[in-house]
């Protein structure tokens, strides 16, 4: 099983490396790595989101009410506590908390989520991969995009209609939200389109990790209080959650099992994606990135065997 869960996160860990590496070799350096997240998220990543939502069948959205409810209650509810915790009670600037809240609520369920529920629970793990994506891309996202684009530093101050404007312009919240509303539609793109459409939306993940490697070496990995108490919550904390509210709604242990080890999943790289591209603790929001994952080699699974 742990082979299964090494196999699934070793290539996240090593195209961090290599990132990491090529800013050793001064092939790429922190400006570049900004380039290069910029164009995942104007291009690389609204496609991915976008194709990602078409293949999916209009049922899903549809079925599996207790799992989803488990998915919104503890991504979407952890994304506030997080925010409220680190904002009005650690003081931290919102932006921060935006970031700190999307990285430990926020599991990297497309990348991780597709070889390590796969093979662990076979084609129904399509449904919490859907589920978990829609809630990360259709709410989370958008909810710290706006947050990020709020409060310019210029004298002019920006209305809360315009920030929203502003946030919905965005190709990474614009894209997740047109898919779902054909996939409502039942309107599909031909699979010439898609699959056209994947040649660069496949860049996201390597891209985007190999930019944190990029830039954890720009800035150095740092394992401070934050980045502890980041990983206690995402890697423990939040599965945890997930399981107490599963237990509420008196789930199923098939339901149990997927709604827990999708939350257990290690962070998702859109944090550092955001990070970069916002220029906002990016040494920090790299460094939670490649520790969550690494850790998340043990703590998944523990739940895991707690699960079985």
């Amino acid at each position: 099983m742990i082979e299964t869960i090494i196999a699934a996160l070793l290539p996240i860990v090593v195209t961090i490396l290599l990132g990491f590496l090529a800013g050793w070799h001064h092939d790429f350096d922190s400006k570049q790595a900004s380039i290069l997240s910029r164009m995942v998220m104007l291009y690389a990543l609204p496609l991915t989101l976008f194709v990602g939502m078409m293949g999916l069948s209009r049922d899903i959205l549809f079925q599996q009410k207790t799992m989803a409810l488990i998915l919104l209650i503890t991504m979407v509810g952890g994304y506030a506590l997080v925010y409220l915790f680190t904002h009005y009670v650690l003081r931290k600037e919102s932006k921060i908390s935006a970031l700190l809240a999307l990285c430990i609520s926020g599991p990297s369920i497309p990348f991780v989520g597709i070889p390590v529920l796969g093979f662990l629970f076979g084609n129904v793990s399509t449904i919490p991969i859907a589920l978990g994506s829609i809630i990360m891309n259709l709410i989370q996202v958008p909810i710290t995009v706006f947050i990020l684009s709020s409060g310019s530093t210029t004298e002019k101050k920006v209305s809360i209609k315009d920030n929203m404007i502003h946030t919905l312009k965005e190709p990474v919240v614009w894209a997740p939200i047109l898919g779902v509303i054909l996939l409502l539609c039942n309107i599909h793109i031909p699979a010439q389109i898609s699959s056209s459409l994947k040649l660069l939306g496949g860049a996201t993940g390597g891209a985007a990790l190999f930019a944190a490697g990029i830039v954890l070496y720009s800035y150095r990995v740092v394992f401070n209080l934050t980045t502890a108490c980041a990983i206690i919550a995402k890697n423990i904390i939040m599965p945890s959650v997930a399981f107490g509210v599963a237990y509420l709604f008196s789930a199923d242990i098939r339901t149990v099992g997927l709604s827990v080890i999708t939350i257990a999943i290690p962070t998702a790289s859109i944090g550092v994606i955001l990070s970069v591209q916002y220029k906002i603790a990016e040494q920090q929001i790299a460094s939670i990135l490649f520790c969550s994952t690494v850790f998340s080699i043990v703590t998944m699974s523990v739940f895991l065997y707690f699960l079985n």
